[in-house]
């Protein structure tokens, strides 16, 4: 049997250095080394008092950071690339997709989120709240819509009841969505009073991914993100 290999994955601490913080790109691989069932080391670092041995470890550069084996990784996207290959079956479990749309689904959300909770209420406001909405619409159908292989089972199936993007099981492509996701609904809220109650599937999948710890459990505290986007988002 092949040995285990040793993996420390460096996230971005909370403003209190105690807890987990805001950090989409963190919780994103810290979802797919948990999915994936290895054992792994978790290290919050204080970007605000980071030790010297992570500034020699990735120098100029923020969390999330990987070591495996002693290899130091640094880039969010060939990080996961890497433990897809490495962390491979039949020891461990494939995460990704099926459908080529389950992992572009959503894809554009967080950018326009980020356009319109910065946004003042002139103008141009009121187009850069329908991109957004319409972004969130665009998801929401796509949930709603059955899958190919939900059709083969019940092809008179008009209501997807699928649990996540790709199926019932998480994938790459929620890994990479849900953290925005969780940080656009807290975000949304607070600054916007907007919630995805009116959309079914959007709401169904939050749901069912809350559901499952290795989500909620890595989702940094709803204080954390309001503090992050206390100076960004625009109130007027």
């Amino acid at each position: 049997m092949a040995e285990e290999p040793k993996i420390e994955l460096f996230v971005k601490a909370s403003e209190d250095a105690e807890s987990i913080g805001n950090c989409p790109f963190c919780q994103r691989l810290f979802m797919i080394l948990w999915l994936k069932g290895a054992n792994f080391v978790i290290t919050t670092v204080d970007m605000k008092r980071a030790p010297d041995v992570l500034k020699n470890l990735a120098p100029g550069s923020q969390p999330p950071f990987l070591i495996y084996n002693g290899e130091v990784k640094t880039d969010t996207n060939k990080i996961e690339e890497f433990l897809e290959e490495k962390l491979s079956e039949p020891l461990y479990p494939k995460l990704c997709c099926r459908y080529n749309e389950s992992k572009t689904a959503g894809d554009d959300i967080f950018h326009k989120f980020s356009a319109y909770i910065k946004s003042p209420k002139n103008g141009l406001f009121i187009h850069i709240e329908k991109n957004f909405l319409r972004s969130l619409a665009k998801l929401d159908k796509y949930l709603l819509t059955p899958l190919p292989h939900e059709l083969d089972e019940n092809p008179c199936l008009i209501t997807s009841r699928r649990s996540f993007l790709d199926g019932d099981e998480l994938t790459l492509a929620d890994c990479n969505l849900l953290p925005k996701l969780n940080i656009v609904k807290v975000v949304s809220k607070k600054y916007r009073n907007i919630d995805f109650s009116t959309l079914k599937g959007l709401s169904r999948y939050l749901e069912k991914s809350y559901a499952r710890n290795e989500f909620s459990q890595t989702c940094p505290q709803d204080k954390e993100i309001l503090l992050a986007y206390s100076s960004v988002a625009n109130r007027d």
